[in-house]
């Protein structure tokens, strides 16, 4: 697999949408632009469209692979498509859409963990624990789930939508919802200092690029390792 980053078409698409996302007279080849990237970076069930990388990174893998980490300084899999979805999730439901995310009691059973939160300084245990414990098969519904209903937020996006800057309250909702935890406070200074078009620009967009190329390596490591010790290398 390639790297997205690597990806002239996506990285391109994303820095012409970092020049237009604000423009009154751009809106509807903004909204176009980002629904093409976000497509390429969620599983092809999210849009309809055809297979894609992102199918292809998680089609085939064990759930050992989900919760292995590759490496002392990696995290797993799992974590990192919990991370996406939960944040991506309070992101675009509750700070772009002021309605209430997806992620309730029924998904926190289906998907079999006690976590709520972002995911964002969780220590080497908690990673583990989150890893060993989540269902992946509900990780991936959840997530895809999150994504389909991104796009349906972006459709009734206004030009003065991309403006807007986000709301002291909404923040509060999130502190409130247990999505971040005391360490990982600093996110809610970060999200607040954006306007809508500067969010739409990072956590449903080049953050997924930046993680999911992190799962291609993770998957690439795995099974690299793999290979060598049935080779008997190790």
């Amino acid at each position: 697999m390639k790297y997205l980053d690597t990806d002239d078409l996506i990285s391109e698409k994303h820095k012409t949408l970092n020049k237009i996302i604000r423009r009154n007279d751009k809106l509807e080849e903004a909204k176009k632009l980002f629904l093409e990237i976000h497509a390429a970076l969620h599983m092809s069930a999210v849009s309809g469209g055809e297979a894609n990388e992102i199918d292809v990174l998680f089609s085939d893998l064990t759930p050992r692979e989900f919760k292995v980490v590759p490496s002392p300084e990696d995290e797993t899999i799992a974590w990192a498509v919990w991370h996406l979805a939960r944040i991506e999730d309070m992101v675009m439901n509750i700070l772009v859409n002021h309605s209430q995310q997806m992620f309730n009691d029924e998904w926190n059973k289906r998907m079999n963990t006690a976590f709520t939160d972002t995911g964002v300084e969780m220590t080497g245990d908690e990673i583990i624990k989150l890893s060993n414990e989540i269902n992946v098969n509900e990780l991936l519904a959840y997530r895809n789930a999150v994504g389909q209903r991104t796009r349906e937020i972006i459709a009734e996006l206004t030009a003065q939508d991309m403006k807007r800057a986000v709301l002291p309250e909404k923040l509060s909702q999130i502190r409130s919802e247990r999505g971040t935890c005391e360490k990982s406070e600093w996110l809610l200074e970060y999200w607040g200092s954006k306007d809508i078009a500067g969010l739409l620009l990072m956590p449903p967009t080049r953050h997924l690029m930046m993680h999911l190329n992190d799962c291609i390596k993770w998957k690439q490591k795995v099974r690299n390792e793999r290979k060598r010790q049935h080779n008997g290398y190790l």
